[in-house]
């Protein structure tokens, strides 16, 4: 039997981890929509948990899959990798300091957002620690990785001007009003971009990957 590489197997075992996690959480939401595939993916869509962790999915799939196409080759960029790993950081970050406790999910829900939430920043943030080799790191990355959360907000102010409704509590137009919700947001993208900054900090001090074979 062929060596299986211990990256590959990493990532093989967190796709199914990420995969299973959407999954449930996506036939949690449809019992709650009574059935409306439509309408739960588009509220599933509307939040940067939901969102983020399908792009971690994706990573660990394509780089596991198909790592020589020109979508592998992308999401094995250090630059690409670092960033998911400062969004799937910040996603748990904000659910277990602002937002654990709002909700008391149990059953399968509760699992779900374990796995969301939790289990998948932390295997991200392992494979981002041992399998990504991060000497190329540049700090002027930190503000292009700003992007995807800063069109996420603008989706959201739009979405919600229209719907009337916000995922998140602390950019909730209706309750505190734009000038608050806007100021919040201000805020979590500056986070977004010192903790970029943290991490590429990080990623120069401790540059090497260590790729190990499983035999």
């Amino acid at each position: 039997m062929a060596d299986i590489s211990a990256k590959k197997a990493f990532t093989i075992f967190s796709a199914l981890i990420v995969w299973l996690a959407l999954l449930i959480q996506f036939k949690v939401s449809l019992k709650l929509a009574n059935g409306d595939y439509v309408a739960t993916i588009k509220l599933l869509l509307s939040f940067f948990t939901i969102l983020t962790n399908l792009l971690v999915a994706i990573c660990f799939t394509v780089v596991s899959f198909l790592p020589k196409r020109r979508i592998g080759i992308f999401f094995s960029k250090t630059s690409t990798t670092t960033a998911l790993t400062v969004y799937i950081l910040v996603v748990a970050i904000i659910y277990n300091l602002l937002l654990r406790g709002l909700l008391s999910p149990v059953g399968w829900a509760r699992v779900s957002d374990e796995l969301l939430h939790v289990v998948s920043p932390l295997i991200f943030l392992v494979f981002w620690v041992f399998f990504v080799e991060k000497s190329g790191l540049r700090y002027s990355s930190a503000i292009r990785w700003l992007i995807y959360p800063m069109l996420y907000i603008f989706f959201i102010l739009i979405r919600g001007y229209y719907v009337h409704n916000y995922p998140y509590p602390f950019i909730d137009v209706v309750t505190l009003g734009y000038t608050k919700a806007l100021i919040n947001a201000s805020m979590i993208v500056i986070f977004f971009w010192l903790l970029s900054l943290l991490l590429i900090f990080i990623g120069k001090k401790f540059p090497g990957a260590k790729e190990r074979t499983l035999r």
